[in-house]
């Protein structure tokens, strides 16, 4: 394979410009340039909310526990009340077997 040296790097510069010209070679520069860094950023991102996920992991389960705790209060009130539709009916057949 080739080496490229000055010349032949001088050479492509010149013709990507002739082909893109210059303001739309700064455009694809610019462009290329936030690729990156939007590209490094999100890597960044993506290894630091590991950690703080482990320790909010012991507030999500707290928070749960509150909703639990209301569905079992909603679970104990119908519980009383077929408790007490049985209680009316055995107190009618009292009355019932009393005659």
């Amino acid at each position: 394979m080739p080496q490229l040296g000055v010349p032949e790097l001088v050479l492509i510069l010149v013709i990507v410009v002739a082909v893109f010209g210059a303001g739309k070679l700064a455009n694809i520069g610019g462009a290329l340039g936030k690729g990156i860094k939007d590209f490094r950023k999100s890597v960044r991102d993506e290894d630091e909310p590991t950690t703080p996920r482990t320790e909010n992991a012991p507030v999500a389960p707290q928070a749960m526990s509150a909703p639990q705790a209301t569905a079992t209060q909603q679970v104990v009130a119908p519980q009383s009340d077929t408790a007490q539709a049985p209680a009316s009916p055995e107190s009618a057949q009292g009355d019932s077997s009393a005659q």
